[in-house]
C-alpha cells in the first residue's frame, strides 16, 4: 500500500507530524507504533507492535471479497484457500484478481491481474516465495504450474488433496523463481512440474528440472489439445489431468535411457541393413557396408586407395539403387566418371589411347548405361579440383545428401580437403572429423573417408609393404577415435616380384560394429584392365 500524504499529527500520542496516510485513508505513526483504519472521521485505533506487523494488516485489508472464479472454472473454497480476492464492477463482473505473495507466514505484496491479462503488483513484487507456497510445508509430492490460476486449477483436478504452487513471473523467470526457492522444493519427495504446453513452458521445464535433485523432478504431459491445467479445468477433465499427473515421467537428461522403461523397443527395432563388400575377406570381418557409418580407408602413397574407391562406387551403383555422392579432390570430375566407366568395361578408359581405341560408340554406350537410363540422377560428382574451404566442401556434402538423396558419399581425401584451413594440421583434422562425425549421425548416410598415413618408424616404408597401425594415421587421433571403421592397405610396391608388388593387402584396424580386426583378404591388381581380384590368403606366398 502507498503512503499519500506524510507529517500529519496523531490522535493517539499527540506527536505533531508522525503520521503517514495511506491511499486507502487508513495511517500509521511512525511515534506510538498506531494504526489508523480511519485516520479521519471515526477514529478506531489499533495497537500493533511494529511496522511489519502493520504492513501485514495492510495487506490482509485488500479491497475485493472472496469469490469463485467463474470464467476460470475456480471453487469459492480453492480461491480462499488460496487467499485469492475479486473485485467485481457494477455489472458484478470480476475485473480484478488479488494474488497474495507470502514472505514467511506474513503477505508481502499481491500480484493484480486485471482484464486483457494486464498485471502490476500491490505491496512487495519483489517476495522470494512462490504462489501458495506458505500453504504446504512439506510432503510426498508437490506439483508446480506456470501460473496462479493454473496452480488453483490443479489443485482441484487433484481432489484438493495434493500441495500446487506457481512460479511468480511465467517461463522466462522459472529459473530464478526456481533458485530462490530450491530449499522448499526439495523438502518434497517428487515434484511434478505442469509449465505450459507450448515450445517456451517446455523448455522452462526441463531447466528447472536440471535444479532439482537427481530423480526428484517429473514433467507433466498435458497431450494434445490441453494448454494447461486451467484448462483442462474449465473443460472438467478431471479424470485424465489426474492420469497424465500419475504418469509424468521423471526427468533424465537428454542422452540418458532408463531401459527398464525401454525394453519394447529392444524388441522391436529396424534391422540394420547391410550392403556386401565386393570382396568376401572384408564381408567376413565386417558384415557388409553399413548406412550411418564412417568408414575411413588408409594407406600410403600409390598402394591403391584410389582404385579401391572406384570399385566400390561401382559396386554400389550395380548392387544398389542408392544415389552416391562422389567428391575426390586430387581429380577432375571427368577422370573420376572415366575411372566408374573403367570398372565397367574392365578397360583404363581414363588413358586417351585406351579410350579412343575402345571407340566413342562404346563409351558411350557404357556411360548411359552406368549414368543414364535407369541409373539416371543417381551419381553426383563435385566439379573442382584441389583443395579449398571446409565449410564450402561440407556445404556441398550436405546438399548431395539432402538435395540430391545420396545415401553414399566417398570423400577422397581428407588431407586435401583440410590443405586449405590454415590451421594446423591437427586442429584441421579435430574440426573436420567432428564436422563428418555429425554429418553422419544427422543424415546417416554412409561416408568413405580416404586418409593418409604418416611414415612409419625405421627404415621399412609403407611403399616397402611396412604393416599400419591405428597410430599412423596421420595428422591426429580423431581419424581413429571418430571412425566407425578403419581398413588399411599394405603393399611392398618395391617387390622384383610383379605379384607381390601388385598385390595390397587389406587389414581391418577398427570395426565398432563387429570387433573383428586383423588381415581380411588381399587384391591383385591387373595393370592390363585396371581391376581388382581377390585372393584367399592360401593363394598369397610372398
Amino acid at each position: 500500500m502507498t503512503f499519500v500524504a506524510h507529517n500529519k499529527p496523531c490522535h493517539a500520542c499527540g506527536g505533531s507530524d508522525p503520521v503517514s496516510i495511506n491511499e486507502d485513508g487508513s495511517a500509521w505513526c511512525f511515534s506510538c507504533k498506531t494504526y489508523f483504519r480511519k485516520y479521519e472521521g471515526d477514529i478506531t485505533i489499533e495497537k500493533l507492535g511494529d511496522f511489519q506487523s502493520y504492513r501485514n494488516n495492510s495487506m490482509n485489508d485488500v479491497e475485493g471479497e472472496f469469490l469463485a472464479l467463474q470464467d476460470r472454472g475456480i471453487s469459492l473454497n480453492t480461491a480462499r484457500k488460496y487467499g485469492v480476492k475479486s473485485l467485481t464492477n457494477r455489472e458484478g463482473e470480476i475485473v480484478k484478481h488479488f494474488y497474495p505473495y507470502y514472505n514467511l507466514n506474513e503477505i508481502a505484496g499481491y500480484k493484480v491481474r486485471e482484464q486483457g491479462k494486464l498485471f502490476s503488483w500491490k505491496g512487495d513484487s519483489k517476495s522470494p516465495s512462490l504462489f501458495g507456497q506458505q500453504l504446504f510445508q512439506n510432503g510426498k509430492y508437490i506439483t508446480l504450474t506456470e501460473g496462479e490460476c493454473d496452480a488453483m486449477a490443479a489443485f482441484e483436478l487433484l481432489g484438493s488433496k495434493w500441495p500446487v504452487v506457481s512460479i511468480k513471473n511465467g517461463a522466462s523467470g522459472a529459473v530464478k523463481d526456481i533458485k530462490r526457492n530450491i530449499e522448499y522444493l526439495e523438502k518434497f519427495e517428487a515434484v511434478v512440474i505442469a509449465f505450459d504446453n507450448d515450445k517456451p513452458g517446455r523448455e522452462a521445464a526441463i531447466e528447472v528440472a536440471k535444479l532439482l535433485s537427481p530423480g526428484k523432478a517429473k514433467i507433466l504431459n498435458f497431450g494434445e489439445g490441453f494448454k494447461d491445467a486451467n484448462d483442462m479445468l474449465r473443460q472438467k477433465k478431471h479424470e485424465a489431468f489426474t492420469a497424465a499427473w500419475w504418469s509424468a515421467s521423471t526427468y533424465t537428461p537428454a542422452g540418458v535411457i532408463n531401459v527398464t522403461n525401454n525394453i519394447s523397443e529392444l524388441l522391436v527395432r529396424k534391422k540394420k541393413e547391410s550392403i556386401p563388400y565386393p570382396w568376401e575377406g572384408l564381408n567376413e570381418k565386417l558384415l557388409g557396408l553399413r548406412q550411418g557409418e564412417l568408414v575411413v580407408l588408409a594407406g600410403g602413397t600409390g598402394l591403391g586407395k584410389s582404385s579401391i574407391t572406384r570399385e566400390l562406387e561401382h559396386w554400389l551403383l550395380t548392387q544398389t539403387t542408392d544415389c552416391v555422392g562422389i567428391i575426390a579432390l586430387e581429380e577432375t570430375w571427368e577422370r573420376t566418371a572415366d575411372g566408374i566407366l573403367s570398372i565397367e568395361t574392365d578397360r583404363r578408359l581414363h588413358i586417351d589411347d585406351i579410350r579412343e581405341e575402345f571407340g566413342s560408340f562404346n563409351y558411350e554406350m557404357a556411360a548411359n548405361k552406368i549414368f543414364g537410363g535407369d541409373n539416371a540422377e543417381r551419381v553426383w560428382i563435385h566439379s573442382h579440383f584441389g583443395g579449398g574451404d571446409v565449410d564450402d566442401v561440407m556445404s556441398k556434402l550436405r546438399y548431395m545428401i539432402k538435395g540430391c538423396g545420396c545415401k553414399w558419399i566417398i570423400l577422397d581425401h581428407l588431407h586435401m580437403l583440410i590443405s586449405g584451413s590454415g590451421d594446423t594440421e591437427r586442429t584441421a583434422i579435430e574440426a573436420a572429423m567432428n564436422g563428418l562425425i555429425k554429418l553422419v549421425s544427422e543424415t546417416g548416410v554412409g561416408l568413405i573417408l580416404v586418409s593418409h598415413l604418416k611414415r612409419p618408424e625405421g627404415n621399412k616404408g609403407h611403399e616397402e609393404g611396412a604393416l599400419v597401425s591405428l597410430s599412423q594415421l596421420r595428422g591426429s587421433h580423431a581419424i581413429s577415435q571418430g571412425a566407425d571403421c578403419v581398413i588399411a592397405l599394405e603393399r611392398n610396391q618395391q617387390s622384383d616380384d610383379p605379384i607381390e608388388s601388385s598385390t595390397t593387402n587389406v587389414r581391418v584396424l577398427k570395426s565398432r560394429y563387429t570387433g573383428d580386426v586383423g588381415m581380411a583378404t588381399s587384391l591383385l591388381y591387373n595393370k592390363e584392365t585396371g581391376r581388382l581380384s581377390e585372393l584367399r590368403e592360401t593363394e598369397v606366398e610372398f
